[in-house]
């Protein structure tokens, strides 16, 4: 397995854009039901209740994304990974931000060191 190149900066920058422009988190994973969307796995702005509510038990403008709809087949991933597709949407939201800082911050210190390192060669 190759190691993949580092991000850009600019790539940093479009994802920063990207996280921006999003529905504002924290994101969740919930399951919920009802007789036009069979089985819903959904990214939502609320946090799950655990009592898979049917519709109009939840309103629709909370949720950002789905990753399975069983009935009509609307999403439906080939590997069923629904749930696990759903956790990494929903800790996508926080976690991009955090990490891009993160990268930003230590490329920073990098630098500078080594400024400083290059102060005391001279």
């Amino acid at each position: 397995m190759t190691t993949p190149e580092p991000p850009t900066d600019e790539e940093l920058d479009e994802l920063d854009e990207l996280a921006r422009a999003a529905t504002p988190g924290p994101w969740f994973v919930r399951s919920l039901d009802d007789v036009d969307a069979m089985s819903l796995v959904a990214v939502s702005t609320l946090p799950d209740t655990g009592l898979g509510e049917r519709w109009p038990g939840f309103d629709h403008r909370e949720i950002v994304a789905a990753t399975l709809i069983q009935q009509p087949r609307y999403v439906d991933a080939a590997d069923e990974r629904w749930d696990e597709n759903a956790h990494f949407i929903a800790a996508a939201r926080d976690n991009i931000p955090r990490l891009v800082a993160e990268v930003r911050r230590l490329r920073r210190q990098l630098e500078d060191t080594g400024a400083e390192d290059n102060q005391e060669v001279k």
